[in-house]
């Protein structure tokens, strides 16, 4: 079971990043793409990162199990489907009641990342809690965890930066990474009766 939990925080990290990447390509034919737009989707992300740590540390002490853990790769999916179909009624909408760029970024970006972000946020403390069978190793379990999510998320920014936004549109990225979310659902789903958490 450690492979698979380790293998899907790096995909977590992996396609936390790559939405980060793209909200300033999503956002900047609205408001454009200076300090104050990447600002606003950072501090987003981080926000929504917190309260989904505290979430998921919280949902992690009911019932823990990969069946649970799975579904929480298909809500990402899932809350990141309107990035792709409805980004730009969205962002019209909000370009029409609030054109100056700071605070339109900024609920933009609010409407936009922080519900699939907050569920990214709770995969890691989730994970830690499935990688947890003694409290003697619990800080090595988080230590590697979040070692193995850092680097999903540092290799993320790469590809997505240096190759992906090269050789596919937004649309197609955010598609690709939809995808493997549901894969990765998919397989924890089905692995749940063989791995019972303790």
């Amino acid at each position: 079971m450690r492979n698979w939990v380790f293998g899907s925080a790096f995909v977590s990290g992996f396609v936390l990043m790559v939405l980060e990447m793209l909200g300033g390509r999503i956002i900047a034919p609205w408001f454009g793409g200076d300090v104050y737009v990447w600002g606003s989707i950072i501090a987003v992300f981080m926000l929504a990162l917190s309260l989904g740590y505290w979430l998921g540390g919280q949902w992690s002490l009911q019932r823990a199990s990969l069946q649970r853990y799975g579904g929480l790769f298909w809500a990402i999916g899932l809350l990141m489907l309107p990035v792709i179909y409805v980004a730009d009624p969205i962002m019209a909408a909000i370009f029409d009641r609030c054109e100056d760029p700071r605070y339109g970024s900024l609920i933009a970006s609010i409407a936009l990342f922080l519900l699939p972000s907050i569920v990214m946020g709770m995969v890691s403390p989730y994970s830690v809690r499935l990688l947890t069978q003694a409290k003697e190793s619990s800080g090595a379990s988080a230590g590697n965890l979040y070692f193995i999510s850092t680097l999903g998320s540092a290799l993320g920014s790469l590809v997505t930066s240096f190759y992906l936004v090269a050789w596919l549109e937004v649309n197609q990225i955010l598609l690709t990474a939809i995808g493997v979310l549901f894969v990765n659902g998919t397989i924890l789903i089905a692995l749940n009766k063989r791995f019972p958490v303790l």
